[in-house]
């Protein structure tokens, strides 16, 4: 169970969360996210989360990883803000946890209320939709807010057309 949502009260806006990573599809998930935070005056979240299971490794490896995983997940959040902020005027918040992906959403859901709807998108390779994707379609019952998942075959003009 998620707690309320206070998206729609006094002095909250809704917030539309995209998660960052090197998936070819991220792209895309952050372009209709940022579409629909403004089409709706939100607020768009960026998530970038770093894997523990990279770090297991003696302490000093461990602490030399740890940085550089922070460093590649600012920079990639950076990269992505940027882009926002050129193409949609706005400026999104930016979060780093480590973690279990679907845990950290989870963590981060429960922690703002305002966030109120998960975007994502699906791979169009002969794969599968991606390892989030289909964590969180495997899940989608028990997931506490509604998750969009786009095509990453979406053009910038659809994706302004359907947000």
């Amino acid at each position: 169970m998620v707690s309320k949502r206070l998206s729609r009260e006094a002095g909250h806006r809704r917030k539309f969360l995209s998660i960052v990573d090197d998936s070819p599809e991220c792209e895309r998930a952050v372009a209709y996210a940022a579409s629909r935070m403004k089409s709706t005056n939100g607020v768009l979240v960026l998530l970038y989360i770093i894997e523990p299971d990279d770090f297991q490794h003696w302490l000093g490896v461990e602490k030399i990883m740890r940085e550089e995983a922070s460093s590649a997940a600012h920079s990639a959040l950076d990269t992505y803000a940027n882009k926002v902020r050129e193409r949609f005027g706005i400026e999104p918040e930016l979060v780093v946890r480590e973690g279990k992906a679907v845990e950290e959403i989870h963590k981060l859901i429960e922690e703002d209320q305002d966030i109120s709807i998960l975007v994502l998108a699906a791979s169009a390779t002969k794969e599968g939709p991606g390892p989030l994707v289909a964590s969180i379609a495997g899940k989608a019952a028990a997931f506490p807010i509604p998750v969009t998942v786009i095509p990453q075959s979406l053009s910038d003009d659809e994706i302004d057309s359907l947000s």
